[in-house]
């Protein structure tokens, strides 16, 4: 992926923040919105107090808070805001494991916002778990709507020799993946522009997606999953997948239904779409209760519980 040379100046600025806050020790576990929001409606969260409140909990802070070389960093990144007499960052610093990563800060309202959360550690314990099960050589794999990158960022360091394709629409989830890939040292992931596999040719011995599946009235790119309730995307990734897996190969897609009347319309059509001998497949819920405030917004008035599910289908040789 090209980069204009302020592009690029930028996003080195943001590697470099990214190296220092690594050997300070800096870390952050990054939650859902709802408890991010309860957290910081607290009197006491008003205001950053330490690099923690300015990078993981996104709130304001006075310049003195942070280094010369920590603010003329934000602002060579362009992602430094002001807040009246206050700064604020624009992206957040997330940890995973040994990994430091740069995502879009809270809230995430913009319609190319680069999303991380409770989301990303299960998909990334998805993947953990294939691998370890299934240790066969993986050549060619790819991470379909890739966002900050974790899918990509996990298979190419578990397997060094693989070439890795991190896809996404939004050019700024690739620009910070590429920052994250380079933050861990990692140089056999390629960032790519495409529709999920429309912009790339040949097949795969693993596939991942962590796509968006909510129902978003805003059509934000990192949340609208399409359809009636936010299944549609999961359905062309099932889709498009199958056809591109090689002999042997592994999609491994973790997703949120909306769950009504006790009915889970995603298996439902998974098994209209992977009937017959050609594909082995598993779908396993892994949590049966997330993001309940969504229940509250529109579309959702005969939702019982948005569950967290992941399918793995193999193509059989």
């Amino acid at each position: 992926m090209m980069l204009d040379p302020e592009q690029a100046q930028a996003d080195l600025a943001l590697l470099q923040l990214g190296k220092r806050l690594r050997a300070d020790g800096y870390r952050f576990t990054c939650v859902t919105p709802a408890t991010h929001a309860r957290n910081n409606a607290r009197d006491s969260a008003r205001q950053a107090s330490n690099l923690r409140d300015v990078f993981g909990w996104s709130r304001p802070f006075a310049p003195s808070l942070l280094s010369a070389d920590e603010l003329q960093a934000l602002q060579h990144a362009q992602v430094l805001e002001q807040r009246g007499e206050l700064l604020a960052s624009k992206v957040r610093w997330s940890s995973l494991d040994d990994l430091l990563l740069v995502h879009s800060a809270y809230p995430t309202h913009a319609s190319d916002a680069v999303f991380f959360g409770p989301d990303s550690y299960r998909f990334a314990q998805v993947i953990h778990d294939h691998l370890q099960r299934c240790p066969d050589r993986v050549e060619h794999a790819v991470d379909i709507g890739c966002g900050s990158g974790v899918g990509a960022l996990l298979i190419a360091r578990a397997a060094p020799h693989a070439q890795v394709s991190a896809l996404d629409i939004n050019p700024l989830a690739l620009r910070y993946t590429a920052i994250n890939a380079a933050l861990a040292g990692i140089s056999n992931v390629s960032v790519e522009p495409s529709d999920l596999l429309y912009g790339v040719t040949g097949t795969f011995d693993l596939i991942v997606a962590n796509p968006p599946y909510m129902l978003d009235h805003n059509a934000r790119t990192y949340r609208h999953g399409g359809g009636a309730l936010g299944a549609e995307l999961s359905l062309r990734i099932v889709e498009q997948a199958r056809e591109r897996l090689s002999m042997r190969g592994t999609l491994l897609l973790y997703t949120g239904v909306a769950i009504v009347e006790g009915r889970d319309a995603l298996l439902e059509a998974v098994r209209l779409r992977l009937a017959g001998p050609q594909f082995s497949w598993v779908y396993q819920e892994i949590d049966p209760d997330v993001f309940g405030e969504q229940l509250d917004e529109p579309g959702y008035e005969h939702v019982e519980r948005i569950a967290a599910v992941a399918l793995t289908v193999t193509r059989n040789g």
